[in-house]
């Protein structure tokens, strides 16, 4: 907290930060690094890692959970205030406080970690050269939005289990209920509903209950944050251009186009990253977290 309020007043104060490696900035550091208004730092000279307790602390299960989304919540806001990309609260959560990592020029470049980009092209004396051949334009492989079949999957509804229904509607009876990552057989699909095969039953289950196997939007169990759903792909394009946040869409398999935050995430960054965007306006209000089980092609981007 200390460190980002420090951010805070440099940035205030409309100081530069500057880091050299023999001077290694890690931790704490780091953060308060980001509230420089111009940064630059020599590779391997930031360090990060995930936060942690004070050793011999007690704190219970519950205060420490909503202690950890609290801090994540507030770091990826500070991050994003200081125009630096939260992904790399994604890499410093992947190292124990006692392995810390350095990053490379590239990651800090990347993560907008600094704000100037090295240069690497030095202007030479070179000998007059025959123009080079124009350029042949390479035919770009057209999108594939073809909706894979769906033959199998598992179950996944944030309530952690579904039913099969008797029948294509919300009031039709239950014929059992599956818990989540059970295992289902797909026969067809009938409107917005799956017809399956599960535990000797057979009935249906709706698309946004079953993780398909045949799609690709994302690991089992992870959460997307989806900020728009629009009709056509010149759509999702012009959001795309004018977004100041990396973004993917996704190919749904109601024919529409979902477009979400890059990347997927565990239920407690989902839910901070939601919260952190809204707040400083960069993503709409409706924006939701989603399972994305209707996601079945990613269209763009890597």
């Amino acid at each position: 907290m200390k460190a980002m309020e420090l951010g805070r007043l440099i940035r205030a104060l409309g100081l530069n930060a500057i880091q050299i490696r023999g001077l290694e900035c890690a931790s704490a550091c780091a953060l308060a690094f980001l509230g420089g208004v111009e940064r630059s730092a020599e590779p391997g000279s930031i360090g990060v890692h995930k936060a942690s307790f004070t050793p011999g602390a007690f704190i219970s299960t519950d205060d420490a959970v909503s202690a950890v989304q609290e801090l994540t919540s507030q770091t990826i806001r500070y991050m994003i205030e200081m125009g630096a990309d939260p992904a790399l609260l994604e890499l410093s959560l992947q190292y124990e406080p006692d392995d810390i990592r350095y990053l490379s020029r590239s990651e800090m470049e990347r993560h907008r970690v600094v704000t100037t980009v090295r240069d690497d092209s030095t202007p030479v004396a070179q000998a007059p050269t025959a123009p080079p051949p124009a350029p042949t334009q390479q035919a770009q492989p057209p999108l594939d939005l073809s909706i894979p079949t769906a033959l199998s999957g598992r179950v996944l509804h944030p309530k952690g289990a579904a039913p099969i229904k008797s029948d294509t509607e919300a009031k039709a009876s239950d014929l059992v209920t599956l818990r989540n990552g059970d295992r289902v057989a797909i026969l067809g699909t009938q409107d917005r509903w799956y017809r399956v095969r599960a535990d000797n039953r057979t009935g249906f289950m709706h698309h946004t209950w079953v993780f398909v196997d045949q799609f690709n939007a994302a690991p089992f169990g992870q959460r997307h944050v989806q900020v728009k759903s629009v009709r056509t792909i010149p759509e999702a394009a012009a959001v795309l251009q004018t977004s100041a946040i990396p973004l993917s869409v996704y190919l749904a398999t109601n024919g529409w186009f979902a477009i979400t935050l890059e990347g997927t995430y565990d239920q407690t960054r989902a839910t901070a990253l939601l919260q952190a965007h809204k707040t400083t306006g960069g993503i709409p209000d409706d924006s939701f977290m989603t399972y994305g089980t209707t996601y079945a092609r990613k269209i763009c981007c890597d």
